[in-house]
């Protein structure tokens, strides 16, 4: 790290946990009594709370979306490309608030805290979780900060599906909703890929059926391999074969099985040090939030009818390259938005990185973005 920070940064920051002592009931059936929220704040809110930006992670974020936690750190947030003065979502007009969702492994109440009723971690006893009960308890945050309305709520992902259900349950609580890489539901295809990540680390003999905290272990070669699968449908063929091609580790083969391509060992040395990192329990609890995710379903699968209530405008961006939720999906999204009469603007942006173009910030990526927002801060006076 440099002596001093960049300019667009949002700077140093620190996490708040804040508590919420009142029973939450989960769609499952199951209600917590109480839980805790991990949340990142940026930038200043008005007067009258009209300026807050909610942003919603995808399935291995955190609250730690922008700026630095000490000076020695040398990569910032996850989302800091696009979050900071000047930027896309620019904190010297929007009051930023980033969160570790409920079951998640960085703070917020999830697997790996206490049980108050048994005093031992939850682990497989924690309620599984559904992008619904994420919103609901984002909707406790927003009334315990003071904020009676988003002027956006943001996410990429998986993110991009709270967003959508924001506009579902709450949709006078919200302006605008930006969708990124995002889809109204998996197909069979992502649900398959999810259930080989499930079963990498079910079948880790250190699992222990989700009590591994139990046996002072992980079941670190189950999540890497978890890792590796899902680090693949991120990318596409292109940005991996530009990146790796077929280089070899070293001038020739040597007829093993050990990483003898430059992409087999990034791939191990990704799920390596997310194994380290990570929680298994929320890992499977957060695939599971996605497989569950379709609005459409209580609505006897008609999208454009699940929308109805939506009052917000909308936002939808799709990555030409991305083929774990592809344009088409967001195209589908986007008719049933103006069958269901909403407002709605799209770009399919051209990027070469997959499903991770959405965390790059590519120029017309961020001319698009920077507009919207433009006139969003516009309309709320910030």
């Amino acid at each position: 790290m440099p002596d001093s920070l960049p300019s667009d940064s949002v700077g140093l920051v620190s996490p708040q946990t804040i508590p919420f002592d009142e029973p939450i009931a989960l769609a499952c059936g199951q209600t917590l009594e109480r839980f805790d929220l991990v949340v990142e704040t940026y930038g200043t809110l008005n007067p009258d709370a009209s300026n807050a930006i909610l942003i919603c992670h995808a399935l291995s974020g955190h609250h730690h979306a922008a700026g630095y936690r000490t000076m020695e750190e040398r990569k910032p947030g996850w989302w800091d490309s696009c979050i900071g003065p000047g930027k896309p979502i620019d904190t010297s007009r929007f009051f930023v608030v980033s969160l570790n969702n409920l079951g998640g492994c960085h703070g917020s109440t999830g697997p790996s805290s206490i049980n108050p009723a048994t005093g031992k971690p939850y682990g497989p006893e924690f309620p599984v979780i559904t992008v619904a009960d994420w919103v609901k308890s984002q909707a406790r945050l927003a009334d315990h900060l003071g904020i009676e309305q988003w002027a956006a709520v943001v996410g990429g992902s998986l993110g991009g599906m709270q967003a959508l259900q924001w506009s579902l349950d709450y949709p006078e609580r919200l302006r605008h909703a930006l969708i990124i890489a995002s889809t109204p539901r998996l197909s069979a295809q992502n649900i398959a890929f999810n259930e080989v990540a499930r079963q990498a680390i079910t079948s880790d003999r250190e699992f222990h059926d989700g009590r591994y905290q139990d046996f002072e272990t992980l079941p670190r070669r189950g999540l890497m391999l978890a890792r590796m699968v899902g680090h693949i449908t991120y990318l596409s063929d292109a940005s991996m074969g530009e990146k790796f091609g077929r280089e070899l580790r070293e001038e020739a083969y040597k007829f093993g099985f050990d990483a003898e391509f430059q992409v087999e060992s990034y791939l191990r040395y990704q799920g390596e040090r997310f194994s380290e990192s990570f929680d298994a329990n929320t890992y499977l609890l957060m695939t599971r939030a996605l497989d569950y995710f379709d609005p459409a379903y209580a609505a006897g699968g008609d999208l454009a009818k699940a929308l109805a209530p939506a009052q917000c405008e909308f936002l939808v961006l799709s990555f030409s390259t991305d083929w774990r939720f592809t344009p088409a999906r967001s195209e589908e999204m986007v008719n049933a938005m103006i069958q269901a009469r909403k407002k709605v603007s799209y770009a399919e942006i051209d990027a070469p990185w997959g499903h991770d173009a959405f965390l790059i910030p590519t120029p017309r990526y961020t001319d698009i973005f920077t507009a919207y927002l433009d006139r969003v801060a516009r309309e709320v006076g910030a």
